[in-house]
């Protein structure tokens, strides 16, 4: 098969609308079109026999041969790996399994997915457990992050209480930041909590160790980077760690049965988007940037343009972008870059909120670019997505764009 170069060329195996500029593929993801027409096949011969298909096709093989190809891609062993709608519903199904006892605390940080954050404090109604959230506000640095998620820990144990389960992001969702998650697992291996690690944004975005990481929980989104159909996530757990997670979410109708049968019939929901993961994987394989092909061609073109297409919206915008010292939280494709804003006297964050929903509104409505704008440590902050379909030239674009509804934002029109 050709070869396709990243940026313009990539851009021509992609179904958007003519004119459309999307900066924010980190929120739903998209597919080339040659990925659509495996995932209509499979519609198609699911429609044409439903029963012969799902029973004898899907459930038998094909769904085996497609969790083998992403366990040989995050080199784990197969019977490690089970697919599941979204990494909510993985970490759901952690957070509901657990059996706690009194003293127990479900650790997690302040930027953590509200998601989780919700489900732990449910749980903290009606279970014995106890929720411990680090308070911290970006930038900061690796060192501070680590610090304090080991001297929480460390306080926690001298009040008597214990550490049950920690979660923590890979690439945090909003503000977007890489995170240390390498050495969060690490330091809960050494104070001896569970490591639960939201790698939504992962998968195809930063390159993944996962037998030298060898976290207790891990789950990461196939239809963000990876280039799969929605939805579709990896639900990766040890062998050790498996006899913990009596039932999946909703309960299916193999409850009892080891790991991989229990996930594999979870109710009725349209499930070929799990089919298309190999085909996603050797697409990939066929891009290119300078000397670099596949995995490396498409993170390493990503990262520099995130770089690059910040600063210059930065620039445009006369503001900066959300980075430590170190230059580490933008270790990513995703960036954070602060919009000219500024609240009237008397308003609050609730007004923020709202201008920053009309921005992103307008900005994608009627200037036809998707960005995420968030109301974020007292400033308004758009989150732009580096992708192989995006060029340097679409961020000055979506920069000049985002400039001209910021000022009428700044005249009243929001309000």
């Amino acid at each position: 098969m050709a070869l396709i170069e990243c940026g313009e060329e990539a851009a021509k195996h992609f179904a958007f609308a003519k004119g459309y500029r999307n900066l924010n593929h980190g929120s739903y993801g998209t597919y080339p079109i040659e990925i659509r027409d495996v995932f209509r096949d499979y519609q198609s011969k699911t429609e044409a026999r439903p029963d012969a298909f799902v029973r004898y096709e899907y459930r038998t093989k094909l769904l085996d041969e497609s969790r083998e190809a992403i366990a040989k891609y995050l080199n784990v062993p197969t019977d490690t790996c089970v697919y599941v709608p979204n990494a909510t519903t993985a970490i759901e199904t952690v957070l509901r399994n657990l059996v706690y006892k009194e003293g127990d605390v479900i650790v997690y940080f302040a930027t953590v997915y509200p998601a989780f954050a919700n489900t732990a404090k449910w749980l903290a109604e009606t279970t014995r457990v106890q929720v411990h959230s680090i308070d911290y506000t970006l930038p900061v640095s690796d060192k501070y992050i680590c610090d304090a998620f080991e001297t929480t820990i460390r306080e926690l144990k001298a009040a008597g209480k214990n550490p049950r389960i920690a979660i923590f992001d890979a690439i945090n969702s909003l503000p977007s930041a890489r995170m240390p998650f390498e050495e969060l697992v690490k330091l809960c291996k050494t104070h001896r909590l569970l490591s639960c690690v939201d790698g939504a944004h992962a998968i195809g975005h930063i390159p993944l160790d996962l037998p030298a990481l060898d976290p207790d929980f891990f789950v990461t989104n196939c239809h963000k980077w990876l280039y799969v159909p929605r939805s579709c996530a990896v639900f990766h757990v040890p062998l050790r760690n498996q006899h913990l997670l009596r039932t999946t979410l909703p309960t299916s109708f193999m409850f009892g049965s080891p790991f991989v049968a229990n996930f594999s019939s979870v109710g009725t929901l349209d499930d070929n988007p799990y089919l298309c993961v190999p085909a996603a994987l050797e697409w990939r394989k066929r891009l290119s940037w300078g000397d670099l092909r596949g995995d490396e061609a498409a993170m390493g073109y990503m990262r520099k343009l995130a770089r690059a297409g910040g600063k210059m919206v930065a620039g445009i915008l006369q503001t900066e972008i959300l980075e430590n010292e170190e230059e580490t939280l933008g270790n990513c494709n995703l960036v954070m870059v602060r919009l000219p804003l500024v609240l009237l006297p008397g308003k609050d964050a609730a007004a923020a909120t709202k201008m920053s929903d009309w921005v992103m509104k307008v900005a994608m409505l009627e200037e036809n670019v998707a960005v995420y704008t968030t109301f974020y440590a007292g400033s308004v902050w758009a989150r732009l997505s580096a992708q192989i379909y995006l060029t340097l030239a679409d961020f000055g674009y979506a920069g000049r764009a985002l400039q001209r509804v910021c000022e009428r934002a700044q005249r009243g029109e929001w309000a």
